[in-house]
């Protein structure tokens, strides 16, 4: 076999193919697959992710990322890419092909036991699906190889170098600051009433307004596409071929805002270099940093009343019974509107972090087998009463409500909390860059922006690691100083209180 860097390339080149096709599977079986299609998609997607692992974990492929590491005469970027390449195959040859293949039809089938759970609003229908997955996990987990912490091996997929012991007194201290600071705007002489009860809000206008909006931040509908889910979520197949998802319901508008979310995922995927195109760098380096962009085109951009000075006004007149006789004051507030909630994609922005905390504690006691599956029901409702004060009424509006465990994601939920921190420190990143960012947001300008972000972020890619890209980007690592003083900030002056 010639050893040189093309060589090395097109393998690269193969597994970001496999890894697209895989990745539209998925997308497809979420979207337009038929319900008894779920059978053969499972043994599709686990056929396909056992040839990825088996290109992946070739010893031939291991002598050419060996020779890369060797090799002086690289271009920075091609080690970069040979090193994200080593990183993934270090981790894959740990896990046997049979393991690999079993989790991917543990996800498929688990998929289906979550949605008829749902359907009957009953955890012990998901529960036997569950069990399955988080035995494959915590065997994964030991494959990968740890400290005695096994939840470290898993997050370690999604925020590499992120570890327990750092990643605990983080989300510790954020849910010590958000829960008094949730009692305090509760308690503010200022209210925000439920504006959104009772008004409908025709779902077909919704879907074009939606489209208008990825079209406006300059989301490119010729390399990408949106549809309708269960829940929302975006999949990069190629910086050309970028699906997003979004849910509409009659009775809220949260589906503007699930497409502002995905829609930032779909930026980003849409924003790396073409000369990463079907290599490792073609790619964030890690899922928190992912979410920062998401977080921050819903939250910081779509959230705001700049943004809303713009688009009120063609929401109106999208929507001119449910919305008569209201004023860019009253629905910014009602968007705004803080109260403890069952659903986590429904939170406002100073509980949604108490949703994630809840999460991230409840999966370290599964990983670690230290809570038996069949009260985790009844632990998920402890802790929503204890962080929000609120008890869901049953298993889809509680345990039931996300995907992800179905999937197995565990190590995932932790990124959406980073993601907020690092979309705090961002956006004033480009506040300091784009001192008139505000002003242009009030005239419907969303470009500069994203060409901000694809300039400093989007198209960095894979070349360095997420908290040193930040660094460079706002001069600082990870820290909550900028979220919590975004939020005293915004909702202080909303509710006519000091926080």
């Amino acid at each position: 076999m010639e050893k040189t860097f093309d060589t090395l390339l097109a393998r690269m080149q193969e597994l970001r193919d496999l890894g697209g096709l895989i990745g539209l599977a998925t997308w497809d079986q979420e979207t337009y697959l038929p319900p008894k299609g779920a059978e053969s998609r499972a043994h599709q997607l686990s056929t396909l992710q056992g040839i990825h692992h088996e290109r992946l974990v070739d010893p031939r492929l291991g002598e050419l990322l060996a020779w890369a590491a060797d090799n002086k005469s690289l271009t920075a970027d091609q080690r970069a890419m040979a090193r994200v390449l080593t990183q993934e195959r270090d981790r894959a040859v740990k896990v046997p092909k049979a393991l690999v293949q079993a989790l991917a039809e543990a996800q498929s089938r688990g998929l289906g036991a979550w949605r008829e759970a749902r359907k009957q609003n009953r955890f012990a229908v998901f529960q036997p699906a569950l069990e399955r997955m988080l035995a494959l996990r915590r065997e994964q987990a030991d494959a990968y190889g740890h400290d005695g912490e096994r939840y470290n091996a898993l997050l370690e997929g999604y925020e590499p170098g992120m570890r327990v012991a750092r990643l605990t007194p983080v989300l510790s201290a954020l849910r010590d600051n958000l829960i008094p600071l949730v009692a305090s705007i509760q308690a503010a002489p200022r209210k925000v009433g439920d504006f959104f009860q009772g008004r409908r809000f025709e779902p077909e206008a919704q879907w074009r307004f939606t489209l208008r909006l990825l079209g406006d931040m300059g989301f490119d509908l010729e390399a990408g596409r949106q549809d309708k889910s269960i829940h929302p979520f975006s999949s990069g197949q190629h910086p050309t071929d970028v699906r997003l998802t979004t849910h509409i319901e009659e009775g809220s508008l949260t589906a503007l805002l699930s497409t502002l979310h995905e829609g930032g995922h779909g930026l980003y995927e849409q924003g790396f270099s073409e000369a990463h195109y079907r290599t490792p760098l073609a790619n964030a380096p890690s899922m928190g940093l992912h979410e920062s962009q998401s977080r921050l085109w819903e939250n910081l951009v779509g959230r705001s009343r700049a943004f809303w000075t713009h688009y009120f006004p063609a929401l109106r007149e999208a929507f001119p019974e449910a919305l008569a006789g209201v004023d860019l004051d009253t629905f910014h507030a009602a968007l705004n509107r803080v109260t403890p909630s069952f659903i986590r994609v429904e939170a406002d922005e100073v509980t949604y972090n108490l949703h994630i905390v809840l999460r991230y504690e409840l999966e370290l006691l599964l990983i670690r087998d230290e809570l038996p599956l069949g009260e985790l029901p009844s632990a998920w409702n402890e802790r929503m009463r204890r962080f929000l004060g609120v008890t869901p009424p049953d298993d889809t509006q509680g345990v039931l409500q996300d995907i992800h465990w179905a999937w197995g994601e565990f190590g995932y939920f932790p990124t959406y909390s980073l993601g907020n921190l690092y979309a705090a420190s961002i956006y004033r990143a480009a506040q300091r860059a784009l001192p008139n960012l505000e002003e242009g947001l009030a005239r419907g300008e969303l470009r500069p922006l994203r060409d901000w972000l694809r300039t400093h972020v989007h198209s960095e890619g894979y070349r360095q690691p997420a908290e040193e890209l930040v660094r460079k980007v706002t001069g600082q690592g990870l820290t909550d100083a900028d979220f919590l003083a975004y939020l005293k900030s915004k909702f202080g002056a909303l509710y006519g209180v000091a926080l």
